[in-house]
């Protein structure tokens, strides 16, 4: 089945409320009218009503019972305990004063209200950076126990097919250590698994199983172990090069008896530098359609749009932030 099919027809029915703090946005405002009217989730756009609807009118958009909260507007008595929350989630390093200055911005607002489970999950990046939308995601939904860093995975598809494999960290840690590349391989694993890839784990490097020796490479072979002995039941293996990861004939030489090298399906990239590069070049010379950042490891699904996200990439995404709300 299509990947978005398959998806669809998992969250039908189960009412998710996404929230979209850049409800001004056309593209936001656009795919917010499709999934409402594909009953897929029921979107909450955030912003001012007056402006969203003018938008909404001017495009031919019908927001016809989607939710609309404008912050400035917002009953007081929920923002002050919404306020009180966010107090105590940052264990005393702001002041309600500070709270209620901190709140306005859409970003921190819709993460709140994911919190307070207000929202099963939140869509945003279409004209904020990364940062703007990760930044409150971790202040206030936080990375899941055992889990100290959130990464971004995509999912690469092409072909009728539905030729699948996930890639990451291609988004967010510049340089992981061992333990921390171990989490995302684990993160990444049931990343796939939501998205009906059966996960074989390799962690990538320019060395196969000690063909090379170096500390990059050290790394990611003590990545492979801690991986492990965190989840003994997943197929993972490592250090392994791409080829001998991905191509049988390749596995056969430089890594046989491997349960991964050869079918792997999900590719976990030793450093951001490599994994950007690495699904960039699958995307533009290979035909790839990459679908993401996918945020792993949060204990609730925010989601990161590219700013050149288009209203399908939008559609997409909050379609996957809905799936991963099975997971809670």
């Amino acid at each position: 089945m299509d990947l978005f099919e398959s998806l669809k027809a998992k969250i039908t029915n189960r009412q998710f409320k996404i929230v979209f703090p850049e409800g001004t946005e056309p593209r936001i405002i656009g795919a917010a009218a499709r999934l409402n009217a594909d009953r897929l989730l029921k979107p909450i756009l955030i912003g001012a009503t007056n402006d969203i609807q003018q938008i909404a009118a001017a495009k031919g958009f019908n927001l016809d019972k989607i939710a609309i909260i404008d912050p400035q507007e917002y009953p007081a008595a929920d923002f002050e305990k919404m306020v009180a929350a966010f107090v105590e989630r940052r264990q005393g390093k702001v002041t309600p004063e500070q709270a209620q200055t901190i709140l306005q911005d859409p970003n921190y607002f819709g993460t709140m209200m994911v919190y307070l489970n207000l929202a099963d999950g939140m869509v945003s990046g279409a004209v904020h950076s990364t940062g703007d939308t990760v930044r409150p995601a971790l202040q206030i939904i936080k990375t899941k126990p055992g889990v100290q860093r959130t990464s971004g995975a995509f999912i690469m598809q092409r072909g009728r097919d539905n030729e699948r494999y996930l890639f990451s960290d291609c988004a967010i840690n510049i340089n992981p250590n061992a333990q921390e590349l171990a989490e995302i391989a684990v993160e990444s694993a049931k990343t796939a698994e939501l998205f009906d890839i059966d996960p074989k784990v390799a962690l990538l490097s320019f060395s196969t199983l000690g063909s090379a020796q170096a500390d990059e490479v050290t790394k990611v072979q003590e990545a492979a172990k801690i991986a492990h002995e965190i989840a003994p039941d997943l197929t993972i293996d490592g250090e392994l090069q791409f080829d001998a990861a991905y191509v049988p004939v390749v596995a056969n030489q430089k890594a046989p008896g491997s349960k991964v090298a050869g079918q792997a399906t999900v590719f976990v990239f030793p450093e951001l530098q490599s994994g950007n590069i690495g699904y960039k070049i699958a995307q533009r010379f290979g035909n790839f359609e990459a679908i993401g950042p996918i945020l792993q490891g949060l204990n609730q699904p925010i989601s990161d749009l590219s700013r050149g996200s288009n209203e399908e990439d939008v559609y997409k995404l909050a379609i996957i932030t809905a799936a991963q709300a099975l997971q809670n």
